[in-house]
């Protein structure tokens, strides 16, 4: 077995690290025993997740002094409301978890954001350990502390920074996951490229055929590139104050208006923010913030992922750009967008309704 990739979180009040390898599902309860005392802990997870890897986890959190409770909930974006933390937490009450005690959140990024918001309102916050098991969640989602349930108005709207006391992500649960499924995750990962190592987008297009295999050589080299650009921001700005950690929202403002618009589960996340990330990219190229050729490189790098590059057919452009008022960037009522820049980065920059409208046209 080799030894796991390391990436140190230097925030407070929690410095942590996310460990990246293949085979540390079954190390759970002594790679979470470093970090945090034994004690009654909350396994959180959905149906389908549980079915495959809940039962490996309790034995290994039992092996090591913990008194684990298995909390499964629905698959799916549904599962992320207010709802379920009053079954979450009911369940906590239950099984008399103290301040002392531990959430383990074994899932994807809904598991994650949920568990992540239970445990931070639960005694006004236990520790939470981030076990993510889809390529999402892994690169993007498990890290950074952000944690959040939806409202029928906006995605996100109610949340918390909870910030885990270990990411603990073992690509090789990734062999499970559907194809589809794979390339919705690497949307995040695509992303980061954009943000910092625009070159990266053409090794991710070439090495399309092994990703979308769920190769796990191939799946922890692009999970790398994600988490270590979105360990680095957070590093510098944990609670979004700077402005530069708001730079991981790119896509994400019409990749979450797209999500609320079409109805929870319509679109995968990934895939919303595929769409999202080339729509921003059209702005800054209209704009002249960045050259033309870069959607054509975006794109064609989203096609090789097999994800989408425009809106579904028959979707309310309209409604779109309304929602998108909603985005927790918005001040004032303006709407601001991350877009790409030329030299590689981006930025924050207003966007009026006729400008988004034409780019999702």
């Amino acid at each position: 077995m080799t030894a796991p990739r390391v990436f140190p979180v230097n925030v407070e009040p929690c410095p942590h690290d996310v460990l990246l390898g293949d085979g540390l599902l079954d190390r759970i309860g002594e790679l979470a025993a470093q970090v945090t005392a034994p004690a009654v802990a909350a396994v959180v997870s959905d149906d389908n997740v549980a079915a495959l890897y809940l039962e490996p986890v309790l034995r290994s959190l039992r092996e090591h002094g913990f008194d684990p409770l298995a909390v499964v909930v629905p698959a799916g974006e549904g599962s992320k409301c207010v709802a379920t933390c009053e079954l979450l937490w009911a369940r906590f009450a239950a099984a008399g978890i103290d301040r002392h005690g531990a959430v383990f959140a074994l899932g994807g990024g809904v598991v994650g954001d949920l568990a992540g918001f239970c445990a931070a309102t639960w005694m006004r916050g236990v520790a939470v350990v981030q076990v993510p098991t889809t390529v999402l969640a892994m690169a993007d989602a498990a890290i950074g502390g952000k944690t959040g349930v939806n409202l029928p108005g906006g995605k996100n709207l109610v949340g918390a920074f909870h910030q885990p006391h270990r990411v603990i992500a073992d690509v090789a649960t990734l062999a499970t996951l559907s194809r589809r499924d794979v390339a919705a995750g690497l949307a995040e990962v695509v992303k980061c490229a954009l943000l910092e190592d625009r070159a990266a987008l053409g090794r991710l297009a070439a090495a399309a055929a092994d990703l979308l295999a769920a190769r796990p050589a191939a799946l922890l080299d692009a999970v790398s590139l994600g988490a270590a650009v979105k360990v680095g921001i957070v590093t510098e700005d944990p609670h979004e104050r700077s402005g530069r950690r708001a730079l991981l929202n790119l896509g994400h403002t019409v990749g979450h208006a797209l999500e609320s618009v079409a109805g929870y589960g319509a679109l995968r996340h990934g895939e919303a923010v595929a769409i999202g990330l080339v729509a921003a990219a059209r702005v800054a190229a209209a704009r002249g913030l960045a050259p033309e050729g870069l959607v054509g490189d975006v794109a064609r790098t989203f096609e090789a992922l097999e994800l989408p590059v425009a809106l579904p057919p028959g979707t309310d452009h309209a409604a779109i750009v309304a929602a998108t008022r909603l985005d927790k960037k918005s001040r004032g009522g303006v709407r601001r967008m991350v877009l790409p820049l030329a030299d590689g980065g981006a930025a924050l920059h207003d966007v009026d309704d006729a400008e988004l409208l034409a780019a999702l046209a």
